[in-house]
């Protein structure tokens, strides 16, 4: 029997217009959800015969998690890679591959969570807090923490199998699966590599601004959507100079979304991010947008704002934390790292254009990219 966490999409052929290719992005995200719904079925039920306890307390979570939001951008930006290349035909292979990256992006979220010991993620008690309650309801033995922490890891992991078992699926079967799956080795380690570098910094102390950006690169950029647009473009047989525009497309394109992040890692509204909006400054996270208010409050000899946004044994009040923020804002970083965005997206548009996809495509990737920075009409901003 299934838990109440493994809530389900809908399933089968024809569940979100899967029979039907979608026509845009945003119909491609709706259709996913089809495809990511019966796979999770699929994988839930194997999950069931292997052991009902695993299945029902560490497979349903990841399912759960899977089903629970986000805004599927990575699923959406195969989608523009695979159209800009002039992908046509067989339509359920990039949604397949789509379903794919959301089980990685799960697997990222659930480890991200552990590892910044995040306590919500996408509006409800992240993996690891929902393994405590689990722990401490049940009355086990040991220590909650140290019990949720192991199985959250597992949950993630296993969301990794699930995501590079379907992965390996669709590249077998494609005539352009070896190119595919050099894009997916390639951006786990990146993926890997900018979460340790990330950890680090935070353990270090950095405050360099350049080390900052590199991170959100590996962590965020490349696995966000210059990946996501290659692999869609190997999906269609791009040829190299269009697979190289839409690579420079999306990297500028993912930075960008990086730096809106971290903005509403400081500014936002939980109630629509789905996460708590101090986190980050609590935390005094190496972000972009910390790095270069040291940077900027240094240069000008602002003495309060290097205090308080500068390393510290304590963690942050919310007086503190309000006034970290104002030190944001007076330092000029959040209107430099807004500047950036803006220009970051420009130069994203001009890669894009020069890939030589049609004006259609073009204009899918414009609303994509306009979502991913916050400059569409009011609408979702929560984690992806």
């Amino acid at each position: 029997m299934l838990g109440p966490r493994a809530t389900r999409a809908g399933t089968g052929a024809g569940a979100g217009g899967v029979d039907e290719a979608p026509g845009t992005a945003t119909e491609a995200v709706s259709a996913v959800e089809a495809v990511l719904g019966e796979h999770l079925d699929t994988r839930l039920r194997e999950a069931a015969r292997t052991d009902s306890v695993f299945a029902e307390e560490v497979a349903s979570r990841v399912v759960g998690l899977a089903l629970r939001g986000g805004k599927r951008l990575r699923t959406a930006f195969v989608w523009c890679g695979w159209l800009a290349s002039g992908g046509t035909g067989d339509h359920l292979t990039p949604l397949r591959l789509g379903a794919a990256l959301e089980l990685l992006q799960t697997c990222a979220l659930v480890h991200d969570d552990v590892m910044d010991e995040s306590p919500v993620r996408r509006g409800a008690p992240a993996v690891h807090e929902d393994f405590a309650l689990m722990h401490r309801a049940g009355r086990m033995r040991g220590s909650a923490e140290s019990f949720s922490a192991g199985a959250a890891v597992l949950a993630g992991d296993l969301a990794l199998a699930w995501a590079d078992d379907l992965l390996t699926d669709v590249a077998l079967s494609h005539p352009y699966g070896p190119r595919l799956h050099q894009e997916w080795q390639a951006m786990r380690s990146e993926m890997i590599a900018g979460q340790y570098l990330d950890m680090r910094a935070q353990a270090t102390g950095s405050a360099d601004p350049d080390h900052a950006r590199n991170v959100a690169v590996l962590k965020s950029a490349l696995y966000t959507v210059e990946r996501p647009l290659a692999m869609g473009a190997a999906l269609a047989a791009a040829d190299p100079r269009t697979t190289d525009a839409l690579r420079s497309a999306g990297r500028c394109a993912g930075l960008a979304f990086q730096l809106h992040d971290d903005l509403l890692g400081a500014f936002g509204d939980p109630a629509v991010t789905g996460k708590p909006a101090d986190e980050d400054l609590r935390a005094r996270k190496l972000t972009y947008l910390l790095a270069v208010a040291l940077r900027l409050a240094d240069e000008s000899g602002d003495t309060e704002a290097l205090a308080v946004l500068g390393p510290g044994t304590v963690t942050p009040d919310a007086d503190t934390v309000a006034r970290m923020r104002a030190a944001l804002q007076r330092t000029g970083a959040r209107a430099a790292v807004e500047e950036e965005i803006a220009a970051l997206s420009a130069s994203s548009l001009g890669h894009f254009a020069s890939s030589g996809a049609d004006p259609g495509a073009r204009r899918e990737f414009a609303s994509l990219l306009a979502r991913a920075v916050g400059t569409a009409p009011a609408g979702e901003e929560e984690d992806v």
